[in-house]
């Protein structure tokens, strides 16, 4: 081959490699350009040593150990064993039982978990009050190698990692503990978080569907075989902790239990035990919280917790348990056979029923056991409501206190110390509205609570308590009283009690009689709408609730409600029988779910809106200014159609900038505990780890919430964020659900006060919360598959919106997620009943409403036209561009749709402190760095392509001359 081919051919070569990597440097680019957001989060540091964010977390770090101090609850103390007396000079010797107490629990996991890599251990926190902790013992549970199992979105590991209690309790360990000191502390801890409920079974691997994936259950790892037991669940003692308990007591009969869970665990057991004098319970404390624990175990802090959810024998007996989980549709083939019924997209249809009705938690131990429908000792071991104190106070109503007329109630109620230690008291106040079998009602429900500061022995304190006479109206959702459901006080006694807690009365405060029924015909006092049946559409027709608990003649109907679901042997995806409970429904009642998921309907609009208007407005003009004033049209007129669909679909972790009306972009982070993004975790940066929102709640303290709030809010600032995704308030509907920790109760009033007063205290310092989960997302399992939660509308109302409502109209909530799974039929995002009639229209809230992590593709009920017309504004997304909604911008009515959402979205904004303080719009290094980068690629290849090309044309003149 001549030279002068091998030049030619090696010109080629090199043009084709310039030009591959020209298409590279193109592609890389365009990929870069697509993922800035998502790569710039990642880049981007939080300056955690500004003075602000110092000051902030300093404020943060001393609450969260008063939060403690008042959410540790004392549940037993038989023969005033606590406190234990120490003294800097002379320790107490302690012996602390139990692997988890080298490895405990600060919080859960998911989005409501928080950095506490930093955190004050149980060991760190008994030493600061003067205790000694048995090091010997201490370091044989470290020597175990046992590590904490993963809880989490990814996987779950339920192992409760305890040493084999044969092998490790020896004669030699327990001599040497006796020796060292008379005095054992027992500590059990239990897990949860984001992804899985709890197991109601500890029958090992098959405990959870395998084929989960991110957000969802993917498998059980379980170390301790001998702890496998499909007779015991996660929340009672395992086959170990069994074990050791027998082994500890066989040994000491001074023994203090200390149980870290958030979720309710049995305790039942602990009367078989005359060894174990005390119990305290410290849901997952934050930061430092365990130096409260110290501290109340050493009489330095008087504890002042109460219970948020009432403490059963049998967990599982709760009426709540019989449709909660994995439950099915099923359809009968042909042959007989049953198969799992799925959707068009391959969604299982699963379904929960809310089968208890009103009837949840205490409302219905304590209404069952007034109907002498059950045994109360034998069922309940602790109320709602309940804890005990180192001094004893006696609470009195004042006299001629009591002021009672058609809309208002209050009293006074006079608290004093009469023992000898200062302390603090929760008041509770109930009431009880008459049954007359028409809408069912509870017997005892809490209608107003309050805490005292510290009152010394002998002092007292007056507490006032107040509700509205019309919050003691039911909702009458089936129709009895109204043509279309409402509120309504039927006629006979209405009764107030002051209690300890739901079950221990004080005294009766005052009756009265109500001759006739009140209407609420022209809505409550607090509603800007009248409150009729607005969720019909989605909670009734085939699939839906058929049996729901009533309290007619002593809950006659329980055994019969319990019992209607079945077990069916189906073909899954791969052919293989399982078995799953469920019940069957049509081929029919399918294709009604693929159509409430994914047609949608024909516009009804003749033209699109505005857009692109030039009018001059920026979002700074609109500060202050009404939601309902018309000028907002001036403004919504200047956003182009692509305005419109970025507003409303990149929504993840942050609400972005418009430069057409002026409108800053945001950053909206994550969780209930903390402020914690991914830019701050992929960083090794997180906000001061708070306590988890049940332990809030067990203080009772209201102040106690808010301040959290402002706490929060004022890292929010220092760290430049403005939404805070938070806080969370749905309901602990059992004790299973995973993600109990980030939830503050059973009880609606409770959950709805303390979530007020974070987002009233939040959003006072410059930034809006999205309260969350809105709405029924009261289980894990199966909620990406945008279960279908089946309830009667007066439940729905009573219990579980209840949290939301008074965050909105007592809170002022600038924000909500909704959830990913269905309201009845219907996607809680897409469901117009609950967003625009409801959450707008009845309640006045005027802010934004964000999905829950959203991505088109994983969870594709979640519908973005569907949302964006029922009041669903913005879409979390993630990495974009993965799993973003295609929007169809032919659709006059989306455009409408998603012009009201950028109006919800603009007025959230302008609001907020982000118009005062919008974030830098400094390049990125990151960026910088790549254009540099391109400019000396560019560079490269050009010159490559340039040399190419001239030693061609020079070969070419040199041969043609």
């Amino acid at each position: 081959m001549s030279k002068t081919k091998n030049k030619k051919r090696s010109r080629i070569i090199w043009r084709s490699v310039l030009s591959v990597l020209l298409v590279i440097a193109i592609g890389a680019n365009i990929a870069l350009y697509h993922f800035s957001d998502v790569i710039s989060a990642y880049f981007s540091t939080i300056d955690m040593d500004s003075k602000e964010a110092v000051a902030a977390r300093e404020t943060s770090t001393k609450l969260v150990e008063k939060i403690a101090d008042e959410g540790i609850v004392l549940l037993k103390n038989d023969d005033n064993t606590l406190p234990l007396k120490t003294s800097q000079e002379k320790k107490t010797k302690v012996n602390v039982f139990g692997w988890s107490f080298t490895n405990p629990i600060y919080g859960g996991t998911g989005s409501g978990s928080a950095d506490a890599s930093t955190a004050v251990t149980p060991k760190a926190g008994l030493e600061s009050a003067g205790f000694e902790v048995n090091e010997q013992l201490y370091k044989a549970y470290v020597d175990t190698g046992l590590e904490r199992p993963m809880v989490g979105m990814n996987g779950q590991d339920w192992t409760i990692p305890e040493p084999e209690p044969t092998k490790f309790y020896t004669n030699e360990l327990m001599r040497q503990a006796k020796e060292f000191s008379d005095t054992a502390i027992i500590f059990i801890a239990r897990s949860g978080g984001e992804g899985a409920d709890l197991p109601v079974s500890l029958d090992g691997e098959d405990t959870f569907d395998p084929e989960g994936g991110a957000f969802g259950a993917t498998g059980v790892r379980y170390g301790n075989k001998d702890d496998l037991d499909a007779n015991k669940h996660y929340l009672e003692l395992s086959n170990r902790e069994k074990g050791m308990i027998d082994a500890v007591t066989a040994n000491f009969d001074n023994v203090i239990l200390v149980v870290n869970s958030s979720n309710t665990f049995e305790l039942g057991w602990v009367k078989d035990y005359s060894q174990i004098k005390s119990v305290v319970n410290i849901a997952g404390p934050g930061q430092n919280g365990f130096t409260s624990l110290g501290k109340v175990l050493a009489g330095q802090v008087n504890p002042s917790g109460r219970t948020v959810d009432i403490y059963t024998a049998d967990l599982l007996k709760n009426p709540a348990m019989s449709s909660f989980g994995d439950q099915y549709y099923v359809l009968k083939n042909e042959d007989g056979s049953y198969s799992i019924a799925t959707d068009k997209q391959k969604v299982k249809l699963n379904y929960v029923d809310y089968k208890e009705g009103v009837y949840l938690g205490y409302r219905f131990y304590e209404t069952a056991a007034d109907e002498g429908a059950i045994n109360y000792d034998e069922e309940v071991v602790y109320p709602f409501g309940y804890g005990l104190s180192y001094t004893e106070f006696a609470q009195e109503v004042v006299p001629n206190s009591l002021k009672w007329d058609d809309e208002n109630i209050s009293v006074d109620v006079k608290v004093t110390n009469t023992g000898s230690v200062e302390g603090k008291e929760v008041v509770q106040l109930y009431y009880s509205a008459p049954y007359t079998g028409k809408i069912e009602k509870p017997s005892k429900v809490l209608g107003a609570f309050a805490k005292t500061d510290v009152i010394k022995p002998g002092e007292s304190e007056t507490i006032t308590l107040s509700f509205k006479v019309e919050d003691m109206a039911s909702y009458d959702s089936n129709k009895v009283y109204t043509s279309n459901g409402g509120y309504v006080l039927e006629a006979g006694e209405y009764s107030l009690m002051l209690m300890k807690n739901s079950h221990e009365k004080i005294t009766d405060v005052a009756s009265k009689e109500l001759s006739q029924v009140t209407y609420y015909t022209e809505g409550r006092s607090s509603d800007q709408q009248v409150a009729v049946n607005r969720l019909d559409n989605e909670l009734t027709g085939e699939g839906s609730l058929t049996k729901v608990l009533s309290r007619a003649n002593g809950f006659a109907n329980l055994n019969e409600v319990l019992t209607q679901d079945q077990t069916y042997t189906v073909k899954d995806a791969e052919n293989k029988t399982m078995t799953v409970k469920g019940k069957v429904t049509t081929t029919n009642f399918v294709n009604y779910i693929n159509g409430i998921r994914y047609d949608v309907p024909a516009d009804t609009n003749d033209k699109a809106p505005t857009t692109g208007a030039e009018n001059g407005k920026t979002l700074k003009d609109y500060v202050g200014v009404d939601y309902n004033d018309e000028s907002w049209d001036t403004l919504l007129d200047q956003l182009t159609v692509d305005d419109l669909v970025s507003l409303s679909t990149l929504g993840g972790y942050r609400t972005v900038e418009i430069e057409s009306v002026g409108k800053p972009a945001t950053l909206d982070y994550d969780g209930p505990a903390a402020i914690n993004n991914m830019n701050m975790a992929a960083n090794g940066q997180s906000g001061i780890a708070f306590p988890a929102e049940v332990m809030l709640a067990s203080t009772w303290n209201v102040e106690l919430a808010k301040q959290m709030g402002e706490s929060i809010g004022a890292e929010a600032q220092a760290y430049g964020v403005t939404g805070w995704y938070a806080p969370a308030m749905n309901i602990h509907r059992t004790a299973f659900a995973g993600r109990n920790f980030e939830y503050y109760s059973e009880d609606g009033l409770l959950s709805g006060k303390m979530a007020a007063a974070v987002t009233n205290g939040f959003q006072s310092k410059g930034g809006y919360v999205y309260i969350k989960h809105f709405a029924l997302n009261d289980q894990e399992t199966n909620r990406t598959n945008g279960v279908l939660t089946w309830a009667n509308e007066q439940t729905v109302r009573e219990v579980y919106l209840k949290p939301f409502e008074l965050a909105v109209k007592e809170g002022g909530a600038g924000a909500v997620m909704s959830s990913f799974n269905s309201i009845g039929n219907t996607w809680a995002g897409a469901s117009s009943g609950l967003l625009k009639e409801i959450l707008r229209n009845e309640w006045g809230f005027t802010g934004l409403v964000v999905t829950d992590f959203y991505m088109i593709n994983a969870y594709p009920y979640m519908n973005y036209e569907l949302g964006i017309r029922s009041g669903n504004d913005l879409y979390l997304t993630g990495a974009a561009p993965v799993g973003v909604a295609e929007v169809n911008t032919e659709s006059n009515d989306t455009l409408w749709a998603m012009r009201d959402a950028a109006h919800s979205i603009l007025y959230t904004v302008a609001n907020s402190s982000a118009i005062d303080n919008p974030m830098s719009s400094e390049t990125p290094t990151w960026v910088k760095i790549t254009i540099a980068v391109d400019v000396l690629v560019a560079l490269g290849i050009g010159i490559g392509f340039f040399l190419t090309f001239r030693k061609g044309k020079e070969k070419g003149k040199e041969n043609a001359a």
